[in-house]
């Protein structure tokens, strides 16, 4: 019989946000696969949970989840945890979900710590619709890139940053996304936990004057512009080239074409055959 995938968050600062559930399981699995053993090392000490621990993180994934789902298919019971927070928000858990799933696996999800719900309700910015990006490229270029396409975004944008790019990264958004409010969250649930609240220049020019410290969630308003027409973006574009522009916005092949055909009053077989390799 099969082992069982638990999905374990852990918290993301204040050791008291783990729940009674995640120390049963913890408690109970048979190997506890980990973002970084010995950060994790300290959180099962400090709850005595004696399990065998194993790495599984962005630079082994490739050859350390085949090898997981292995041993689960051969019937053990493992919990993921990252090193805070839940599983699978940029981290690389979501992969081994993946696979789980693929592989017909049951996996289990457990309820908890999440730094960016934390930081988006506590933003006091709208949180009824909102739009999840995680850590920005770290190549400039990119950054930007990535900015210019999420500028008409009216949802509020989570954003994650480092210490050390945040300036850049502010002086980019102001930029690009204009002077918008935005929350800056820092230390969350942790003795320094600081929430900033104001337009993205005076955060901007606060960092300026002091360096940036601790771990950084920005949650910035959405746009209240529409932005230019998406049609009109659409026009210099082949026929193959605006189906793979569609498919990269979220639409499946099958109504990317059925889009390109109707817009471009051409049969479905004509399409289909510009994009048969993708």
């Amino acid at each position: 019989m099969a082992g069982k995938l638990f999905v374990c968050p852990t918290p993301i600062g204040n050791l008291e946000d783990i729940t009674y559930r995640t120390l049963r399981v913890l408690n109970e699995v048979d190997l506890i696969a980990a973002e970084d053993t010995r950060h994790t090392i300290k959180l099962l000490n400090h709850f005595e949970i004696n399990k065998p621990l194993t790495s599984y993180h962005e630079h082994n994934k490739q050859t350390k989840g085949p090898i997981l789902v292995e041993k689960l298919l051969e019937g053990t019971n493992i919990a993921l945890v990252s090193d805070a927070g839940m599983p699978g928000i940029s981290d690389p858990g979501q992969d081994l979900v993946a696979l789980c799933v693929e592989q017909g696996i049951d996996l289990e999800v457990l309820p908890g710590a999440s730094a960016f719900v934390v930081a988006l309700v506590g933003s006091g910015l709208p949180s009824w619709k909102f739009a999840f990006e995680g850590f920005l490229d770290r190549d400039r270029k990119n950054k930007k890139k990535r900015l210019e396409e999420i500028k008409y975004e009216q949802r509020t944008l989570i954003i994650y940053e480092s210490p050390h790019r945040l300036k850049d990264t502010l002086k980019v958004m102001e930029a690009i996304l204009g002077d918008r409010k935005i929350a800056v969250c820092r230390e969350l649930t942790k003795k320094h936990e600081e929430y900033m609240r104001s337009e993205i220049s005076q955060i901007r020019a606060y960092y300026d004057e002091n360096d940036p410290r601790g771990e950084y969630i920005l949650i910035v308003d959405g746009s209240n512009e529409t932005g230019p027409d998406k049609e009109d973006s659409y026009d210099g574009l082949d026929e193959r080239a605006y189906v793979i522009k569609l498919m990269e916005e979220g639409l499946s092949k099958k109504d990317a074409i059925k889009k390109v055909a109707k817009d471009r009053k051409l049969k479905k077989d004509l399409v289909y055959k510009e994009v048969l390799d993708l």
